[in-house]
C-alpha cells in the first residue's frame, strides 16, 4: 500500500536533516582533529589569583638549534617581573657553524607572514636622516653625498668598454660603508612590514651606526663626543613599550663597519671607536655587522656590499649565465695595496707572488688618480679574467673584495679562517671547501709554499665545482635594489632577516615563567 504523499514528504525531510547532521557532525571532528594535530590542545588553567590561558603546542618539525659542543655556555641574567609570574631569559648558546632560520608551519589563516612579522622604529632623525643631510662630513678622507644617493647605492655606472664587463643595468658605484642606509631603504617596502609592534616576531632599529661613529674617527674627537649618540639612543629605546616586553631581546640593527669601530673598551682618548656594543642594552639587542668577532654571541656578520644591484630574477639570470661562460685568461689575480708599515705583512708577500707570476693578474691599489680599485668596471674585468682571487686580510680579517670577486664568479682564495669560514655563515656553504681554497698565511708568510703552484694543481674538475658553487651564491651576497621583489631568489637582505628571525624565535622558546604568590 502506497505511503500518503505527506508522510513520503516528512520522510524525505527527515532523511535531509539526518544526512546534515552527520556531515556538520564529520566537520567538526575533522576540525577539532586539524587543531590539535597542528596547533596543540588548548588549556585552561585556574589558581587562586584568577584563570590564566596557556597552550601546550605540539613539537615543530622546523628548529633552531645553538650548539657550540661545550666550548662556550652563555647565559644572561636580566629578569623581570610580570603580573602572574617571573620571566627569566635565556639566550642559547650560540654556535657559528650551526646557524638555522625560521620556518613557517602551517597556519589555518593562511597568513604568509606568520613568524616573520617586523616591526620597524620611528626613530628621532637624528640618528638616521639627519646624518644623510650632513653627508659631507661623515667620512673625513672623502665625500660621501655621491655614494648617498639612490637610496644609499651611490651613482649608477655606465660602462663604456669594449668588452661590455657589466649588465646594462643594476650597477651603481656602491661605497662598502653605505650598508646601513641600503638595509633600511630595502626593508622599507619588506613584504612582511607591522605596524603594529604587538604582532611583531622582530623589531628593527635603523640607527646608522657606522655613518655616526665615521665622522668621529679621525680628528682627535673626545670619547664623549663619539659616545653621545649610542648613549642616547639606548636611553630612548629603554623608555619605549616595546622594549620592555623582551628588554631588547626582539630587537635588531645594523652597523655598516666592522666590530671594532664599536667596540671601544676603555675611556681613553686615543682608544679608536664608540661603546656601542658594549652598553648593556646593545648587548641584549641582535647586530648584523660586516664583519664580527665569533667569541660573541649577539652579532651576525652579513656580506659587505657589491655594486650589483638587480630589481628582477631575469638580471641575475643573465649575470649568473655571464660569468659562467667568461674566459679566464689568469689563474689567479689580486686587487689591492701592500702594507708598507708590516715588514711581514701577509699582503706584502702575495704581492710578490703575483708580480713573479706570468699567470697573475694585479690590479695595485695605490692613492692617487691612477687607482682603478674603485672602479667597478675594471675591478670587475681583472676578477672575471680570473679563475682564483686571493683574498689576504688587510686593516681587518675580512675585505670588501671577497664579495667583488664571486659576484665575478672568481673562486676566492682565503689565507685566515676569520676572513669567511668563522664569519658569513648564514650567507656561504658550512664547507669552505666547497666554494673556495685555503692556504694558511704561514705557510706564505714563511715561504713554504707558492702559490701559483698550489692553484695550479687543483683538480679542473673541482675548479669547475667551486666556480658553479660560487655562481650559484651570488644572489645571496648582494641587495637588491629597494622597492623591488625577486620570485625565485633570496638575496642578502632576505638572507639576514630570516637569520634574525631565527635567532629571536630561538631566543623565545628558552623563556621560562616561574610563578609565585603576590605577598
Amino acid at each position: 500500500m502506497d505511503k500518503p504523499p505527506l508522510k513520503k514528504y516528512f520522510d524525505k525531510l527527515r532523511f535531509v536533516f539526518l544526512t546534515s547532521f552527520i556531515f556538520c557532525l564529520s566537520l567538526l571532528l575533522l576540525d577539532y582533529h586539524m587543531a590539535v594535530s597542528d596547533h596543540g590542545i588548548t588549556f585552561y588553567l585556574h589558581d587562586k589569583n584568577g584563570a590564566r590561558h596557556a597552550q601546550i603546542p605540539k613539537p615543530s618539525n622546523s628548529s633552531f638549534s645553538f650548539n657550540d659542543g661545550g666550548k662556550t655556555s652563555y647565559t644572561n641574567t636580566n629578569q623581570t617581573n610580570v603580573t602572574h609570574g617571573e620571566v627569566h631569559w635565556r639566550d642559547p648558546p650560540l654556535v657559528r657553524d650551526n646557524v638555522g632560520v625560521v620556518t613557517n608551519s602551517p597556519t589555518r589563516n593562511l597568513d604568509s607572514c606568520s613568524g616573520q612579522y617586523v616591526y620597524v622604529y620611528d626613530i628621532p632623525r637624528r640618528f638616521n636622516r639627519d646624518l644623510l643631510k650632513d653627508c659631507h662630513s661623515l667620512v673625513k678622507w672623502w665625500d660621501m653625498c655621491p655614494f648617498m644617493s639612490n637610496l644609499g647605492l651611490g651613482l649608477k655606472v655606465i660602462d663604456k668598454s669594449k668588452e661590455k664587463v657589466l649588465l646594462k643595468e643594476s650597477w651603481y658605484r656602491t661605497n662598502q660603508f653605505s650598508l646601513e642606509v641600503i638595509f633600511h631603504n630595502i626593508m622599507k617596502h619588506y613584504k612582511c612590514l607591522t605596524n603594529d609592534s604587538s604582532l611583531a616576531s622582530a623589531i628593527y632599529v635603523p640607527y646608522y651606526a657606522g655613518l655616526d661613529v665615521g665622522q668621529y674617527l679621525w680628528g682627535g674627537y673626545n670619547v664623549s663626543i663619539r659616545d653621545a649618540s649610542p648613549k642616547e639612543l639606548v636611553k630612548w629605546l629603554a623608555q619605549q613599550p616595546e622594549w620592555k616586553r623582551m628588554w631588547g631581546r626582539d630587537h635588531f640593527l645594523v652597523g655598516g663597519r666592522i666590530r671594532w669601530d664599536f667596540n671601544r673598551i676603555s675611556d681613553d682618548n686615543d682608544d679608536w671607536g664608540t661603546k656601542l656594543m658594549l652598553l648593556p642594552e646593545a648587548r641584549n639587542m641582535s647586530i648584523l655587522l660586516i664583519e664580527s668577532a665569533a667569541e660573541y654571541n649577539n652579532e651576525f656578520p652579513i656580506p659587505y656590499p657589491t655594486y650589483f644591484h638587480p630589481s628582477k630574477d631575469k638580471e641575475i639570470f643573465q649575470w649568473q649565465k655571464k660569468v659562467a661562460e667568461e674566459k679566464r685568461r689568469y689563474l689567479f689575480s689580486f686587487a689591492g695595496g701592500p702594507r708598507l708599515s708590516r715588514s711581514a705583512s701577509i699582503r706584502n708577500e702575495i704581492i710578490k707572488h703575483c708580480q713573479s707570476s706570468k699567470s697573475c693578474n694585479f690590479l695595485n691599489c695605490l692613492d692617487g688618480p691612477r687607482d682603478r680599485c674603485n672602479d667597478p668596471v675594471h675591478v670587475t674585468k681583472v676578477f672575471q679574467s680570473s679563475v682564483f682571487c686571493l683574498q689576504p686580510p688587510g686593516d681587518s680579517y675580512t675585505r670588501r673584495s671577497t664579495f667583488d670577486s664571486i659576484l665575478a664568479g672568481c673562486i676566492p682564495v682565503f689565507f685566515c679562517p676569520e676572513s669567511a669560514y668563522d664569519q658569513y655563515l648564514w650567507h656561504f656553504p658550512k664547507n669552505g671547501s666547497s666554494y673556495s681554497v685555503y692556504i694558511p698565511q704561514t705557510d706564505v708568510t714563511e715561504n713554504r709554499v707558492t702559490i701559483s703552484e698550489i692553484l695550479s694543481k687543483v683538480p679542473k674538475h673541482q675548479v669547475l665545482a667551486m666556480r658553479k658553487e660560487v655562481i650559484r651564491l651570488i644572489p645571496r651576497i648582494i641587495y637588491r635594489y629597494p622597492g623591488s621583489r625577486l620570485e625565485n631568489f633570496e638575496d642578502a637582505f632576505d638572507v639576514a632577516v630570516k637569520g634574525i628571525l631565527g635567532r629571536i624565535e630561538a631566543i623565545k622558546s628558552n623563556i621560562t615563567i616561574d610563578n609565585y604568590t603576590s605577598s
